[in-house]
């Protein structure tokens, strides 16, 4: 048979027991052509260049223009 706790969980100790469970914020950096913020190591979904390099054809600036 399962084992029942004796006496509830407080408030405090599941606190504590989930301090770690915060979501990050996500890294951002801004790309040397169109100076959007990206997502590092990624094809910049604005311009399409990686690495000075247009990867992309369909960049979403490219549609608007």
């Amino acid at each position: 048979m399962a084992v029942v706790p004796k006496r509830k969980t407080s408030k405090q100790r599941k606190h504590l027991r989930r301090s770690h469970h915060a979501l990050s914020v996500a890294t951002l950096v801004e790309c040397k052509h169109c100076k959007q913020l990206i997502i590092p190591h990624q094809a910049c979904k604005y311009c399409g260049f990686y690495k000075d390099i247009k990867v992309l054809k369909n960049a979403i600036n490219d549609k608007i223009k």
